[in-house]
């Protein structure tokens, strides 16, 4: 016994799927500032999980709304940072400033956790 499968049916399956994996692979797909700022993308990058990390925290009870405020704070000062030294670099930052940015990023890593 064979099942038979309308052949309107079969393309209209085939291209949902296909649209389906480019929406999937798009997503993942880095955007074009990303690809041309790999240095700034990494230190904003970090900047958001160690703001989603505080976020975390201050829900679960481990640290105060005080903590949570100082430590928003000292990632804001990073990211203001970073553009400051984007702006002085023509959009870009060097290795040693990412360095420098990163220490800082531990930094605060180290008060809120992994």
């Amino acid at each position: 016994m064979s099942i038979r499968i309308p052949v309107r049916q079969a393309v209209a399956v085939f291209v949902l799927g296909v649209g389906a994996f480019a929406a999937v692979a798009s997503a993942h797909a880095e955007t074009r500032w990303e690809a041309a700022h790999p240095r700034r993308d990494q230190v904003l990058d970090r900047t958001q999980h160690l703001n989603r990390h505080i976020v975390q925290e201050r829900r679960e009870g481990q640290i105060g709304v005080a903590r949570a405020h100082a430590l928003h704070a000292q990632v804001r000062q990073v990211r203001r940072e970073e553009q400051a030294m984007a702006r002085s670099n023509g959009g870009y930052i060097t290795k040693a400033q990412q360095a420098a940015l990163n220490q800082q990023e531990n930094i605060i890593g180290r008060t809120v956790g992994p």
